[in-house]
């Protein structure tokens, strides 16, 4: 009788690998120390939420049953203890859930670490906001805190139309460098309107690329989004001796030889590890200020595929992940 007049919410449950999501209703979390609790408004969908709810996701140490979704946009509604950064009814956004053990997004409402969180950008929409998190720490990551991404730099982003890879193309002209991107020849239009001189990947060798764009020499910075022998390509296209490739897909078995025999060098991006060891959350909220300061300046927009979902539909989201036909991403309106 005691749990009758708690608040209650509605929220996404993965119950077991392979299963469609459940509807339930549960209590709803309390802010903690630390934390501020969110009325959750969108929530983005990535690659690696269906992952984990297929049972392919074990890196990200999300046992299920749980509630999946990393990414989202909402409205403060109460404050924690030791939270400073922010008040009730601000419009915030993050990558804070659904790894971990923490509990993710696919809900109304949930208690995220405050450290993850940013305020949202004025200028985009909550939706727009969702998309972001994941994928533009993933790119900053990569290009900013491994690479030093500056001026006058030549950036090849590998996947320049995908998730990762069309923030990374906007982050890298941000900082003025000069950016080139692959992808297919129906997504030259969109990678040339953001900026980047679009490389056609089966049309053109790596060889005849980098002759063309770098005189031989390389590229100062190459970030893999997509990993295998994209990896492996990358390794033959960086610059001699100051080259550096940066990968968030670079878990199979590569030779560096390639790589080593350029004088180049390589880094490895893991986006959830502040999550899931709870080791540099606070990093995670300074760079999604800083996404919020490019995109309310006019330097970032994100692509979100058009299509709409809600919890009660978020299982049509996933199919449409699982066989790969989104153009760009997919997001869920919780509320």
């Amino acid at each position: 009788m005691e749990n009758q007049n708690k608040p209650t919410m509605q929220a996404l449950i993965a119950t077991e690998a392979n299963a469609p999501f459940t509807i339930t209703e549960i209590e709803r979390p309390l802010a903690a120390e630390g934390q501020v609790l969110v009325r959750i408004i969108a929530s983005g969908v990535s690659v690696l939420d269906n992952k984990i709810r297929t049972g392919k996701g074990g890196h990200a140490q999300q046992p299920l049953p749980a509630i999946l979704g990393m990414d989202f946009a909402g409205i403060i509604e109460a404050v924690g203890p030791g939270v400073t950064r922010f008040k009730v009814g601000d419009e915030v956004y993050g990558l804070a859930g659904g790894i971990g053990g923490l509990q993710g997004t696919y809900a109304q409402y949930a208690a995220f670490d405050a450290d993850l969180l940013a305020v949202k950008p004025s200028n985009l929409s909550m939706r727009q906001s969702a998309s972001m998190p994941l994928n533009f720490i993933t790119a900053w990551e990569g290009l900013v805190d491994r690479a030093n991404v500056h001026e006058g730099q030549k950036v090849l982003v590998h996947g320049g139309a995908g998730g990762v890879g069309h923030l990374a193309v906007q982050i890298a002209r941000a900082f003025g460098a000069d950016v080139y991107a692959t992808g297919s020849a129906a997504q030259q239009q969109y990678i040339e309107s953001i900026g980047a001189t679009f490389i056609d990947y089966r049309a053109t060798t790596v060889e005849e690329y980098v002759n063309k764009y770098t005189n031989g020499e390389g590229f100062d910075i190459v970030y893999d989004t997509l990993g295998g022998a994209t990896l492996d390509a990358s390794f033959v296209a960086a610059r001699y001796y100051t080259g550096h490739v940066v990968s968030c897909l670079g878990w199979g078995e590569h030779k560096l030889a390639p790589l080593s025999f350029r004088g180049a060098t390589y880094s490895g991006v893991f986006t959830l590890m502040p999550m899931i060891s709870g080791r540099g959350r606070k990093h995670h909220g300074e760079i999604m200020e800083e996404a919020t300061k490019l995109a309310e300046a006019g330097m970032l927009v994100p692509l979100v595929d058009e299509r709409r979902f809600t919890l009660a539909t978020a299982n049509e989201a996933h199919d449409i992940i699982e066989n790969g036909k989104s153009v760009g991403k997919l997001v869920v309106d919780v509320a």
